[in-house]
C-alpha cells in the first residue's frame, strides 16, 4: 500500500479515530434532533383538528359586543375582517374540571359541524382554538387581561349589524311588504338549512342575526347557545330568549328543532312590525301568560293573512302542529308582494335596503 492518497486509499495508523468519533456522534446527534424536531412537528400536525385557527395569524382589537360567558371583538384573521367571540371557561371562576371538560367535549363537538356549514343565511365561521394562551389582543392600553385559558371562535365580520337594530331604526318607518318577506326568507331558509344539518339553534331572535354590506340577513351565534348551556348535551331546561322561547321550553320540558319555528314565528311578527313583542309585560308574565293562556303577539289588522297564517302556524303551542322551517319557506316564497305596502302609507313606500345601503358607507 502506498503511503499517499493517490489510489484512494489510505494507511490506517494515520487515521486519527477520536475525530472521527466525535464527528460521527455530532453527525448521528443532528440527524437524531432533527428526525425528532419532524416527529414532534407531524405530531402536532396530527392533533390540530382541521377547525383549528393558527393564532399567529389572529389579531384581536376592541370589544363590540359583551355577554355573560365572553366578549366579541373586531379582528383580523390572516388578513381578512372578522368578528372574534372570547369564551371564558371559568378556570379562574367557579367551573369544576368535569363542567369545564364538557364545555370543551361539546365546543369541540359544535365546532366540527360549524366548520363544514356552508349557506349564504349562516354567518361564516372560519376556525376557533381551544386554551389559547397566546392570543394577540390589541387595545388602546395594549394589553387586556384574560383568563390564563380561552376558547376563541372565528368568523365573518358583517358590518351591518343586528337585525334587531334595523327593526328598531325602522320603528316609525316600518318596511315595505317585499322587504319584510325577503328578510324573513334570508331567516327561513337559514334555519331550514341549520335543521338539515341536524342543528337546533335554541336562540332564535331578531338580535342574533346579522346583515351584510347588501342587507343579507345571516344567523349568527347557533350552537354557542348550546355551547353556553349548563348542560350542553340535554335539550331540556329554559335555554333561549323570554318572548321568544316556546311553551315545551318555558316548561322545562323536553324539545326539539320545532323550538326554532316559534321562535321564528315571534321574529316574522317583529320584522312585519317593526316593534318588540310583549313590551309592558314583565319576564313571569310573559311566561305564565304564554304557558297557560296561549298569550302571542298581537298580529295588527292591516297584515295580510297570507303572512298572519305563517305567524300563526309557527307559534303553535303543539309543536307538532308547527311546520318544517322547510314548509316555511315554500310559503313564504308563494307570497305575493306586489300589491301590499306593509305597514306603511303609499306614499312613503321606499326601497328600505337602499336607506340601509346609503348609512353603512362603501
Amino acid at each position: 500500500m502506498k503511503e499517499g492518497g493517490g489510489d484512494g486509499f489510505v494507511r490506517a495508523d494515520q487515521i486519527d479515530l477520536k475525530s472521527l468519533d466525535e464527528q460521527l456522534e455530532r453527525h448521528l446527534s443532528r440527524a437524531w434532533t432533527m428526525e425528532k424536531g419532524k416527529e414532534e412537528e407531524e405530531r402536532r400536525e396530527r392533533q390540530r383538528e382541521e377547525w383549528e385557527i393558527d393564532t399567529s395569524k389572529l389579531a384581536i382589537k376592541g370589544v363590540i359586543a359583551r355577554g355573560t360567558f365572553g366578549t366579541v371583538h373586531r379582528g383580523v384573521y390572516d388578513g381578512q375582517d372578522v368578528a372574534v367571540k372570547l369564551l371564558e371557561w371559568g378556570e379562574e371562576g367557579n367551573r369544576t374540571e368535569s363542567e369545564i371538560a364538557a364545555l370543551r367535549a361539546a365546543f369541540s363537538q359544535e365546532v366540527a359541524v360549524w366548520h363544514k356549514l356552508d349557506n349564504p343565511n349562516v354567518t361564516k365561521f372560519i376556525g376557533a382554538t381551544i386554551g389559547a394562551t397566546n392570543l394577540n389582543i390589541q387595545t388602546e392600553n395594549g394589553h387586556l387581561g384574560m383568563p390564563s385559558n380561552v376558547c376563541c371562535v372565528v368568523v365573518e365580520y358583517l358590518p351591518g349589524g343586528t337585525l334587531k337594530s334595523f327593526l328598531i331604526k325602522h320603528h316609525r318607518r316600518k318596511l315595505t311588504f317585499k322587504v319584510v318577506i325577503q328578510i324573513a326568507l334570508d331567516l327561513a331558509r337559514g334555519l331550514s338549512y341549520l335543521h338539515s344539518k341536524k342543528i337546533v339553534h335554541r336562540d332564535v331572535k331578531t338580535e342574533n342575526m346579522l346583515l351584510d354590506r347588501t342587507g343579507t340577513v345571516k344567523i349568527a351565534d347557533f350552537g354557542v347557545a348550546r355551547i353556553e348551556a349548563q348542560n350542553p348535551n340535554d335539550m331540556t331546561g329554559e335555554t333561549g330568549t323570554l318572548g321568544y322561547m316556546a311553551p315545551e321550553v318555558l316548561k322545562g320540558g323536553p324539545y326539539n328543532r320545532k323550538c326554532d319555528v316559534y321562535s321564528f314565528g315571534v321574529c316574522l311578527w317583529e320584522i312585519y312590525c317593526c316593534d318588540m313583542p310583549y313590551p309592558d309585560l314583565s319576564f313571569s308574565e310573559i311566561t305564565s301568560a304564554v304557558m297557560r293562556q296561549n298569550l302571542r303577539p298581537d298580529i295588527p289588522r292591516c297584515c295580510p293573512s297570507t303572512l298572519a297564517n305563517v305567524m300563526k302556524l309557527c307559534w303553535d303551542a303543539n309543536s307538532v302542529r308547527r311546520p318544517e322551517m322547510n314548509e316555511v319557506v315554500k310559503m313564504l316564497e308563494v307570497i305575493d308582494t306586489s300589491k301590499g305596502g306593509g305597514m306603511i302609507p303609499p306614499d312613503q313606500q321606499q326601497g328600505c335596503f337602499g336607506w340601509f345601503r346609503r348609512h353603512q358607507g362603501p
